[in-house]
């Protein structure tokens, strides 16, 4: 039935963002990129793809966070045209992708004020989807209630702020829990918000969704080791959501070591093989410290490929919403890997040239 209707409202904007998807670079286009001496032959070949001449009043010689922040806004204008052309629900959904760069945003401003930085520089820092009129206002909050109150009250990220107001304190740990703790909210919120606009949008969503929470409740995890995050306060800032919940997030829980880790996700096939070298990245070098560090980049890395696999497989289902984040997604991690080919170059480190995830 929903393939009946779908193209009435939202038919344009699906081929729109196919289009979209159809620009992303491939594996060639990436190999032509990493055989470039310079960012001036960088910029050229760019100028091939559907990047077009984006750097073209670039002065010499160009700076990677100049290429990232240009491929960002180019995304930033793309996803601008879908939301103004786009009707409710599919509205409601596009307006849900920004909240997790306004969550970003007010973290990083509260961050910058806590460490006296200067308001304008964090301001430019912000996502540009993430800005909303009274985020300036975030700067002279000194504490999460007169946070709440002065500035957050208005915006949509209210209500995943009320259960953060106990954190009266503003330090870097409990910004970390604000942090986590919001993204929960959200994440869940996210997930009940698809399951009413119905399959297929609910199933290629669920999934995705699903992996996103059981990536951070991982992560919070390993972050925990050795910090003063009691466990039981680990335990609150897992979404309640995800493939691993509820078994594997109580395991996660009392976990105290990678190991640990790697049995709570040992239920789930496809994070199982995660692990397979983590245990030889853990086993090399003789400080414990270190070999933890190498396995969590490892585990981040698995993850990030898993994240692209995930949102590709979203563009093989048609009459649903699933394709505007996933297309979201997969051009963020193209423009990381940009920036790192581009840092690689830059930095003559033509050996890690090749450590970037492709998409197509």
């Amino acid at each position: 039935m929903e393939a009946l209707f779908f193209n009435v409202d939202n038919g344009f904007l699906e081929a729109i963002v196919r289009g979209y998807k159809a620009g992303i670079l491939t594996q060639n286009q990436y190999s032509n990129l990493a055989q470039c001496e310079t960012l001036e032959d960088f910029r050229t070949q760019l100028s091939a793809t559907d990047y077009g001449n984006f750097l073209a009043n670039e002065p010499l010689p160009i700076s990677t966070s100049t290429i990232a922040d240009k491929a960002t806004q180019i995304l930033v204008d793309q996803f601008n045209y879908l939301r103004n052309n786009a009707v409710q629900p599919l509205a409601k959904f596009l307006e849900y992708i920004t909240y997790a760069y306004m969550i970003d945003n007010v973290v990083l401003l509260i961050t910058g004020t806590l460490h006296e930085r200067d308001t304008h520089e964090l301001l430019e820092r912000c996502h540009p989807l993430g800005i909303f009129d009274t985020m300036p206002a975030l700067c002279v909050a000194t504490n999460v209630e007169e946070l709440y109150q002065s500035v957050l009250v208005e915006t949509p990220l209210a209500p995943y702020f009320r259960d953060c107001l106990s954190a009266t304190d503003l330090d870097d740990l409990n910004i970390e829990i604000i942090r986590n703790t919001v993204y929960k909210a959200y994440l869940e919120d996210f997930y009940n918000f698809c399951t009413t606009l119905g399959s297929p949008t609910s199933d290629m969503m669920h999934k995705i969704l699903e992996f996103e929470a059981d990536r951070r409740t991982v992560n919070i995890t390993i972050n925990s080791f050795n910090t003063e995050l009691s466990k039981e306060q680990r335990a609150k800032l897992f979404p309640a959501i995800g493939r691993l919940w509820p078994e594997g997030n109580n395991q996660l829980a009392r976990a105290d070591e990678m190991d640990q880790v790697r049995q709570a996700c040992e239920s789930v096939s496809e994070y199982r093989s995660f692990f397979s070298d983590v245990g030889s990245a853990q086993g090399n070098g003789s400080g414990n410290g270190y070999n933890d560090l190498a396995a969590a980049s490892h585990l981040e890395d698995r993850f990030f490929r898993m994240e692209v696999h995930l949102n590709k497989q979203s563009f093989l289902q048609q009459f649903q919403y699933g394709i505007f984040y996933s297309y979201m997604k997969l051009k963020e991690q193209e423009i990381r890997n940009l920036t790192w080919i581009a840092e690689c170059i830059a930095q003559d480190a033509k050996d890690r040239i090749q450590d970037f995830i492709p998409i197509f």
